[in-house]
């Protein structure tokens, strides 16, 4: 599975924006998709999450009410609608696949994308 992450960028507190993510490849084994973040010098941390259905989300407790991750209808995208903005919120974010194969589940993730938050 290849993930390619788009719609980094800058923006001012209070402002949104919309990332994406393509999927390609072996997407038939995609069982969940997801938003993670990270800063220099502290581990990644969960941001969103939705299953290959669309049917279950869950958020961070820091963006609930402010970030709302969706799944395309062509099934091998994802997005994460970023409002309310905080300086914060800054951060490099990668889109992560889990896939299951038999027994086994694997993370794949892609190169990430920039969003920076001025105050």
């Amino acid at each position: 599975v290849q993930l390619v992450e788009s719609g980094g960028g800058l923006v001012q507190a209070g402002g949104s924006l919309r990332l994406s993510c393509e999927a390609s490849g072996a997407t038939f084994s995609i069982i969940q998709m997801g938003w993670y973040r990270q800063v220099p010098g502290k581990q990644r941390e969960l941001v969103a999450t939705i299953t290959s259905r669309g049917d279950s989300t869950s958020y961070a407790e820091s963006v609930k009410g402010r970030f709302t991750i969706l799944r395309g209808n062509a099934g091998n995208w994802m997005y994460l609608q970023m409002d309310s903005l905080k300086p914060e919120d800054t951060a490099l974010y990668y889109c992560n696949a889990r896939t299951e194969r038999g027994f086994f589940e694997y993370d794949y993730w892609g190169q990430g994308t920039q969003v920076t938050v001025s105050s």
